[in-house]
């Protein structure tokens, strides 16, 4: 960091702004990358969220509207970086992606508003936001507001599986230092990655470039650990009750009591779901052999297309697998695209699709969810936390750390 006057010292730790801080993940990735840095303030609007972090770090986020802050209110943290998670709904596939003209959008942009008008505008700035953001308006503005306030960026796609952690969960991150700051590696300036080569000068250096072929994809899955890593409980479910409703027994803020027996029985699917999806399986079998045999007109093709696409109800992995997909808020309550789904029978074989109600399929515990994620959850309060709010990726802490 060859610059003199912008700080005091080097041993000086980072004075840190967190802008949409939810349960903590930038503090948290902070910690992990053992940056020198302190967060003088969090931001979050959310009520349910604040209460995990405040609980994870002893102190309560502000909880007021972002975009009532004033220049003069952030010149009064002093801080020299901000680190920002704005919300993604603007931006996800499959939403309206309306970008800036979407209300949610207006306070990010405010905040990027805000550092022309600073007497002490940030040296750094993170992003992080959903794949989409790339190519939406509001990252168009943002690129432009941070180069009209003389910073340098570099910009990555990137996902847990490029560190070996099986779990496909692809996130737009920006790193923007202020001049006379600069990276290492400047040559990767201005340019778009998804791969974490350039953060540590390595070759290889993929650019993103439309859609990534599958092998490349397939070559990382390779190389990442097996979910059975990751999970809390690596014994097999026995024969129990599977038709109580999920949501009716999902209360257990205590989990640690009891048997694992017991505490996994509360993740089983219910077998009248997985029944109903097994006829559903069943069908997609046979339109996948319709197809085949192409004797149907190239209008019906499309129709058994989208009726295959309907039909492919949920993801299961087992604990020798090295992926699963991205979990949302609705995981424990659909099936399908809402995360993987544990096969806990042993000695079933992963190309089996004809008899998923012999798997003894299960729901990833939200400690398991976490440990995808890298975030140690045994000082959370387990009562308050959701799939939903767990949104720190293993991307976080090792973007973070060339940053500083």
């Amino acid at each position: 960091m060859e610059l003199k006057g912008l700080r005091k010292s080097e041993a000086e730790p980072w004075r840190v702004l967190e802008f949409y801080s939810g349960i903590g993940g930038m503090r948290y990735s902070l910690m992990k990358a053992a940056v020198n840095a302190i967060v003088v303030e969090a931001f979050d609007i959310n009520d349910a969220a604040n209460d995990v972090y405040e609980h994870n770090f002893g102190h309560r986020p502000y909880q007021g509207n972002i975009q009532s802050l004033s220049a003069a209110d952030l010149d009064s943290y002093k801080a020299d970086a901000w680190l920002l998670s704005p919300p993604c709904q603007p931006y996800t596939r499959q939403g309206l992606q309306k970008g800036s003209s979407d209300p949610r959008a207006s306070s990010f942009l405010r905040i990027l508003e805000l550092i022309s008008q600073t007497q002490k505008p940030p040296l750094i700035l993170f992003v992080e936001n959903v794949v989409g953001f790339e190519v939406s308006d509001t990252h168009q503005r943002m690129v432009q507001m941070l180069e009209e306030n003389d910073f340098v960026l570099q910009e990555f796609i990137l996902s847990p599986l490029h560190f070996g952690i099986p779990y496909s969960r692809p996130r737009y991150f920006c790193l923007a230092k202020r001049k006379p700051f600069s990276f290492r590696n400047a040559q990767f300036n201005n340019q778009l990655f998804c791969c974490p080569g350039p953060l540590y000068g390595h070759d290889d250096t993929r650019t993103v470039a439309g859609e990534e072929v599958p092998e490349y994809w397939d070559k990382l899955i390779q190389k990442c650990q097996p979910i059975e890593d990751f999970l809390e409980f690596k014994t097999s479910i026995s024969e129990v009750d599977t038709e109580t409703d999920f949501s009716a027994r999902s209360g257990h803020s205590n989990e640690r009591n009891g048997s694992a027996h017991n505490i996994l029985n509360q993740y089983i699917v219910p077998s009248s779901l997985v029944e109903r999806w097994g006829s559903v399986m069943g069908i997609h079998m046979i339109v996948k052999l319709v197809m085949i045999l192409k004797y149907f007109s190239f209008f019906l093709l499309i129709f058994l297309k989208s009726l295959i696409h309907f039909l492919n109800i949920a993801d299961v992995v087992f604990p020798d697998s090295k992926r699963c997909c991205c979990f949302t808020k609705s995981y424990y309550r659909y099936l399908k695209g809402t995360g993987s789904l544990l096969a806990t029978v042993q000695g079933r074989q992963k190309g089996e699709t004809f008899s998923k109600s012999k798997l003894r399929l299960r729901y990833f515990t939200p400690r398991e969810v976490g440990s995808f994620l890298m975030y140690v959850l045994l000082f959370l309060p387990i009562g308050l936390l959701s799939v939903s709010s767990i949104h720190l990726s293993v991307c976080l802490c090792l973007c973070l750390s060339p940053l500083f």
